[in-house]
């Protein structure tokens, strides 16, 4: 194994400069391989065209007559370009995309086909994904159905389809179905809200920009790794002498070989329309980020899902790999997914955006304090919208917001807010300024750089919209999407009906609508936190303010089951009991593989490798000391070191034989949350750090000429 680990360092620093050859720019092919609505414009007649766009812009419903058009119109354009197969791209509860080619070419005629019956729907075999009870093994009938909304693109030499994806008997089976159900939920509710200030308003839109974070290593120090081929990231490792301490990674000189990989990667995802257009080095050695422009939530988590794909095939041309886990390296950064959200209208009002004008502050206020409440009211459904086995590694790690819920604002919106609640049941007499009474005129056209931001918190607002910095590197954006724009809907749709109730009993509007954000105010204040998210005092204080800290994911996903959230998913038709059920057995049951699969490779890497090669060197010793008593030499040094490593040794025996029994009893265990609470409690943490604790001290005895597995120092600075 140390043998191995030479040949991959070897190899890592002696590659050949792969040189990336940029074609021109960006604007000369930008999105040349995307079926969009200006592809459509040009192929379609008039009339067709603008039936699809009606489809896409209201998610209505498209004919069959329509759908063979706009085949024949997207099988033409994509041949031009050399493709020969097409398919249905889907997002399956694996957390990542799933894809069936099929070829064009019909072998009866002799001459490329494809119907609008194949662009609409598909039927790919359902069986072997996750689907929590909703389909017996032997039932492997499932449906693809085409998204209008998000564009065809061409990959490689395959026109691929975004598509929902449902069981036969119509259960969502898929990330994208229950979120574009939240999303129409949220226009919905957040229209007829606009529609109190502006009747134009007849659509709002739920945008996103996915800020994402990785780690690069190269391929061969990556292949000789076990944890990181098996686990997704390292469960041994001891911290190098210099790790991000000094804060010089940060924003510094991109090493060239990343450089070029970044070229590479944005050139291709440009091609795709994926509007990327930031990149920097991040805070721990060897972490970086991208980031995209603003679009569409539903094609903005599409593309995040692509361009995850698009990088990791670029590393490979570059002989790199991407990780995109939350926790890679311990003691370092961990990896997150900024979710950067925010509404905007048909009329192009973005509704977190404060206004000159106090009117529209007051439409403002309405959409910040009902955001507000929703994260206080939802807060562990939100929190279980980001639990994963992985992000557990990360969350409250100090360089990821807690698994506290909370909401930053700032310290000028705090102030807003409080003058806002403590000003009473005010009186406007005719001819006064209600606005300038109530503190709402003194809100500034442009907020961004009024107050500072908050690394610390899970939610913070930023100017003109809401991030969500809780939500893990390597997973789907989807799921906490769905959930966000659900419990908006929820809060809007009660808003509404809170203010007309007050109308009915003869208040004015703009005082039924400033008495009732009043009362939210007041009610959601305990969410607010402006402080130190790291800090042991900010975990005192949430306790007495009464929100939670589930700090692992099995009980974190009790909040989709209870009869608030479920009454909520069904009122809205987002997500069905079964449905519900069915996701939260699919994820424990995730959560359960993953901590197994980590605990399989932690044994057998003491069991194979750290344990035979410390036992080698400990002989190397005792053959030393014997030497030297033989010459009345009584090295007490050496002898300690022995000691230490016969004592790490025995600990690791015990500890692995144990975590491998616990694991054994864990598996008669019938009901899947139990199980996953079992590994959580009985393995991972039971076992885990002991087992690495003594690992990593091996690392720092051992001769380095010994060791086996790669080491931080010799992955992470990497240039």
């Amino acid at each position: 194994m140390a043998h191995l680990r030479f040949k991959a360092l070897d190899l890592a620093n002696n590659r050949p400069k792969i040189n990336f050859e940029s074609k021109g720019k960006i604007s000369d092919f930008y999105a040349q391989d995307v079926f969009g609505l200006k592809q459509m414009q040009t192929l379609l007649s008039p009339d067709i065209f603008k039936k699809v766009k009606k489809v896409i812009e209201d998610g209505t419903k498209i004919d069959a007559d329509t759908a063979d058009v706009v085949a024949s119109a997207v099988k033409s354009w994509a041949l031009s370009k050399g493709v020969t197969h097409y398919t249905h791209w889907f997002q399956p509860l694996t957390g990542s995309t799933a894809e069936k080619h099929d070829t064009f070419f019909d072998a009866g005629s002799g001459i490329e086909r494809f119907k609008g019956s194949a662009l609409v729907q598909q039927e790919p075999d359902a069986s072997s994904f996750p689907n929590g009870g909703i389909r017996s093994t032997f039932e492997a009938r499932g449906y693809t159905a085409w998204d209008p909304s998000s564009p065809m693109f061409i990959y490689g030499a395959t026109l691929c389809i975004p598509t929902i994806f449902v069981s036969y008997t119509g259960e969502a089976l898929d990330n994208k179905a229950p979120m574009l159900k939240a999303i129409e939920a949220v226009d919905k509710a957040a229209t007829k809200v606009c529609q109190m200030f502006d009747k134009k308003v007849t659509r709002v839109k739920a945008s996103l920009g996915v800020e994402q974070e990785y780690f690069i290593i190269d391929k061969a120090l990556y292949a000789s790794r076990p944890d990181l081929v098996m686990a997704g990231r390292t469960v041994f490792g001891h911290n190098p002498a210099r790790g991000q301490q000094l804060d010089d990674h940060y924003f510094g000189s991109i090493p060239t070989r990343i450089y070029d990989f970044m070229r590479d990667f944005e050139e291709e995802s440009h091609r795709l329309g994926i509007p990327v257009s930031t990149r920097h080095n991040e805070v721990a050695p060897s972490q970086f980020e991208v980031a995209p422009l603003f679009e569409d939530i539903n094609v903005a988590t599409d593309h995040n899902q692509l361009l995850m794909d698009v990088m990791s095939r670029a590393a490979e041309r570059h002989n790199l790999k991407v990780l995109f886990h939350e926790k890679p390296f311990a003691g370092l950064n961990g990896t997150g997914k900024h979710n950067n959200w925010s509404l905007i209208t048909n009329t192009g009002v973005n509704l977190f955006q404060p206004s000159s004008s106090a009117r529209d502050n007051l439409l403002f206020l309405v959409f910040f304090v009902n955001t507000i409440k929703a994260v206080y009211e939802h807060a562990d459904l939100l929190r279980a919208s980001i639990a994963s086995a992985g992000n557990d590694h990360r969350l409250g790690a100090n360089e990821a917001p807690p698994a506290i819920m909370s909401v930053f604002i700032g310290s000028q919106l705090t102030n807003v807010l409080d003058e806002l609640e403590k000003k009473g049941n005010i009186k406007v007499e005719k001819g006064e300024n209600m606005y300038m009474k109530l503190g709402i005129d003194k809100i500034p056209r442009i907020i961004l750089d009024n107050t500072d931001r908050n690394r610390t918190s899970p939610f913070a607002f930023t100017g003109n919209k809401f991030e969500f910095r809780a939500v893990g590197g390597n997973e789907n954006s989807s799921s906490p999407m769905t959930v966000l724009n659900l419990i908006l809907a929820e809060q809007l749709t009660a808003f509404y009906e809170n203010v007309q109730k007050e109308m009915k009993g003869g208040t004015e509007k703009r005082m039924a609508i400033v008495s009732t954000l009043r009362k939210y105010i007041k009610e959601s204040k305990a969410i607010r936190f402006e402080g130190d998210g790291y800090s042991d005092e900010w975990v005192e204080e949430a306790e007495k303010r009464g929100l939670s800290n589930i700090k692992d994911t099995p009980r974190a996903l009790d909040a989709y089951l209870t009869d608030k959230s479920r009454k909520m998913f069904n009122r809205h038709k987002v997500l069905n009991d079964v449905e519900l059920e069915a996701r939260n057995e699919i994820r424990w049951e995730s959560y359960i593989m993953k901590i197994q699969i980590e605990s399989r490779v932690m044994g057998d890497l003491v069991l194979n490798h750290i344990i035979p090669t410390a036992i080698a060197y400990q002989n190397k010793l005792i053959k030393n000391a014997e030497g030297l008593k033989t010459l009345g030499i009584n090295n007490k040094e050496v002898i300690s070191i022995i000691e230490s490593v016969s004592g790490y040794i025995e600990t690791l025996r015990k500890e692995v034989y144990n975590m491998i029994d616990e694991r054994r009893r864990l598996n008669k265990e019938e009901d899947l949350r139990e199980r996953a609470i079992g590994y959580c409690d009985d393995v991972k943490a039971k076992y885990f750090d002991t087992i690495r604790y003594a690992v990593d001290k091996l690392e720092m005895l051992v001769d380095d000429e010994d060791w086996p597995l790669v080491k931080y120092r010799e992955m992470l600075f990497l240039r």
